[in-house]
């Protein structure tokens, strides 16, 4: 899964961002211990830099109520410290976090694509709506083609608002290759009226909306789509997201 999404830093010249979300399932009985340690060990362990850690409880869909252990923005030299088994942290975790979770879980790894982002402001971490797609094989430039289009709708209809789009950086079978990412802040936005087909028109022109649908089928398998919700208690970061161009 994503993530997602999280902190961005704005410094010039710096790499692009890339995520290490981790799912895990707490033990239905174990759920007060296993937040308690996870907590404790964010904040002892993930706090700040390369290594700092986002929690996202899922609100939706076959994976609702678990959560998203999101480390970054960090790079994969950041991985060889944040694995080493020998360390105090590592012993930490498999202390006080792992023995209330269950042996289920799914790493993935996400970079972000600062062409196609929204990061033109700072704002703190509170929803998520994740959408996900799928890329046929050998599709990937007519859907880079189809998602400069769709980026260009929402930022010239809708430039105030706040997303991120994230590419998974190791193939797989899952339809997990892409990530779009909203920002927003009351449950409201997800009641909004869906004025994408009339602003696609609007920017590209009259009667392209149909011909965008074909090159979207055509270059994609299917999608999914998640909430998620910050969890400040248990992370180690503060969720801020400061504006990045």
């Amino acid at each position: 899964m994503l993530l997602v999404p999280s902190v961005l830093f704005a410094q010039e010249n710096q790499q692009v961002p890339m995520f290490m979300n981790v799912m895990l399932t707490a033990h239905p009985a174990k759920i007060s211990e296993f937040e308690t340690g996870l907590a404790a060990h964010n904040k002892k362990y993930h706090a700040e830099g390369p290594t700092s850690v986002s929690v996202f409880w899922i609100a939706s869909g076959k994976n609702s109520g678990k959560y998203i252990w999101s480390m970054g923005p960090t790079t994969w030299a950041t991985m060889d410290e944040a694995n080493n088994p020998d360390s105090e942290h590592s012993a930490d975790w498999n202390t006080n976090v792992a023995p209330y979770a269950k042996g289920e879980m799914e790493t993935t790894f996400w970079k972000n694509d600062p062409k196609h982002s929204n990061f033109n402001k700072d704002f703190e971490l509170k929803n998520l709506s994740i959408y996900m797609l799928d890329m046929k094989r050998f599709k990937q430039q007519q859907f880079m083609d189809v998602l400069d289009k769709v980026y260009k709708v929402f930022k010239t209809k809708d430039g105030d608002h706040q997303w991120g789009v994230y590419f998974n950086e190791l193939t797989n079978m899952d339809g997990q290759d892409m990530v779009w990412v909203d920002f927003f802040d009351k449950s409201a936005w997800m009641g909004r009226e869906d004025k994408f087909p009339q602003w696609y028109e609007e920017v590209h022109g009259p009667g392209t909306f149909m011909g965008f649908l074909s090159d979207f089928e055509s270059a994609t398998s299917g999608s999914q789509q998640e909430l998620w919700m910050f969890r400040p208690d248990l992370s180690g970061s503060s969720g801020q997201v400061q504006a990045r161009q």
